[in-house]
């Protein structure tokens, strides 16, 4: 089984940068083994449609990413199969939101959506130029890793850390690469 995390969304807007960032500091800060399944990051940012021929080529993956939802609070955190979104999670906080669930659903129409869940966080700062996350997304983000962590053992996963890499740090230096 090949496994996609995909990290979305746009790294100079804030919060919305979340799944990217996370995304990043996972894939630096440990080594994943598995006897004989895969997994690989890749930093989506706000490309939507253009990733589909990419994640055609996965089993399963999980999108991570901002979202809004009607009478969720800043840092509320959803992990949910696609399959089976909350009503309340309505996909209409940003443009790369909108673009991400319309390359989901198109990809389902073509029978290439592997199988999918999603982890995201209602962000509390979407504002252009600024690459700092607020305290409520840097508290959501490590449960949001913690969630994830978990899900890869339950997937038989095993990793181990091999750096401490600090999420605001990546955030606010993540123009330069």
């Amino acid at each position: 089984m090949k496994l996609l995390i995909l990290g979305i969304g746009n790294i100079m807007f804030a919060d919305e940068g979340l799944g990217v960032h996370l995304c990043k500091l996972l894939e630096k800060n440990y080594k994943f083994y598995h006897e004989k399944d895969s997994v690989s990051f890749v930093d989506g940012g706000t490309l939507a449609l253009q990733l589909s021929y990419i994640i055609a080529e996965y089993d399963e993956m999980v999108v991570i990413d901002c979202i809004a939802a009607d009478d969720a609070k800043i840092g509320d955190i959803f992990f949910f199969p696609y399959d089976a979104m909350p009503k309340k999670v309505n996909w209409s906080g940003s443009a790369h939101e909108v673009e991400m669930l319309q390359t989901l659903q198109y990809m389902e129409l073509m029978g290439d959506l592997p199988k999918t869940q999603i982890l995201a966080c209602v962000p509390k700062r979407i504002e252009p130029l600024s690459f700092e996350l607020s305290k409520e997304v840097l508290n959501a983000l490590e449960k949001m890793e913690k969630i994830l962590l978990d899900f890869l053992e339950k997937k038989g996963f095993t990793y181990e850390r091999v750096a401490n890499y600090n999420i605001q740090e990546l955030a606010l230096n993540s123009y330069k690469s």
